[in-house]
């Protein structure tokens, strides 16, 4: 069944957009008919992936960012929208994520979780929303975690900033409801991605499992039995971003194969 090109005309902006779940989430908007801006503190590796996107048929640009720069999202932002205009499409999917017991969590380690995942989310939604509020037109989906939505251990830093990606997003949703603008959440459990390799390392290195092991160990927790691709993150962010879905905003949605309901 062909794809509906439903985004058609719409300037998509992609945060941490070169590689796993961005890049994914790029190739659905564009497969669906939107303008591409990726960005991500790599330049080469979103060239690579821009190449790919370029095949779909429509305009791509690549950005260079770091999220949790103020400055460094300005001047993408400027860059981005000189190219293709304002964006009606908001991805916060750049992220990071580190795994440490609390008394072993430095301040730096803190300030990094939420410099990238929290404060990097309201950064560039500072930076799009007036121009989508002003036409009366936006998506924006930041990409959480189901850290957002329960505990882990020996990862309270990840998790205050995912929750806090969560609260941000329900508080705005109600602020924008009226004036067309949606504002949701999507949140990953184990998803097969570069920050999983990193859950798997940490696992190895923590409990001297072998990989496979610690694979094995990450998998077991999730009812499904397997875990979530990237492509299956990126359709629940496309469904979102759609004409039709219009009425949702204000949701934190897993995608996490029954790990949490």
């Amino acid at each position: 069944m062909p794809i509906d090109r439903n985004l058609e005309g719409q300037h998509a902006i992609i945060t941490g957009g070169s590689r796993g779940i961005g890049a994914a989430v790029a190739t659905a908007l564009a497969a669906r008919g939107a303008s591409i801006t990726l960005m991500a503190r790599s330049i080469g590796d979103l060239r690579e992936h821009a190449a790919t996107l370029q095949e779909l048929g429509g305009p791509v640009q690549v950005v260079e960012c770091d999220v949790a720069d103020e400055a460094s999202v300005d001047r993408a932002f400027e860059r981005a929208e000189s190219g293709l205009g304002a964006a009606r499409i908001l991805i916060n999917n750049a992220g990071t994520a580190k795994s440490a017991k609390f008394a072993a969590t430095s301040r730096a380690m803190w300030d990094l979780m939420i410099g990238v995942n929290l404060t990097g989310t309201y950064l560039c939604t500072a930076r799009a929303m007036p121009a989508m509020l002003a036409a009366k037109n936006g998506r924006i989906v930041n990409i959480a975690s189901t850290a957002g939505l329960r505990g882990y251990k020996t990862m309270t830093a990840y998790c205050a900033a995912k929750h806090g990606v969560i609260g941000f997003t329900r508080a705005l949703a109600l602020e924008t409801a009226k004036a067309g603008v949606t504002v949701n959440a999507v949140c990953p459990g184990y998803t097969d991605t570069d920050l999983t390799d990193t859950a798997v390392d940490n696992i190895v290195n923590a409990l001297g499992k072998t990989p496979e092991e610690a694979r094995a160990m990450l998998v077991a927790i999730i009812p499904r039995g397997v875990m979530t691709t990237p492509g299956e993150v990126a359709a629940a962010v496309a469904w979102l971003c759609a004409p039709e879905s219009a009425a949702i905003t204000g949701v934190a949605l897993p995608v996490a194969g029954g790990e949490v309901t």
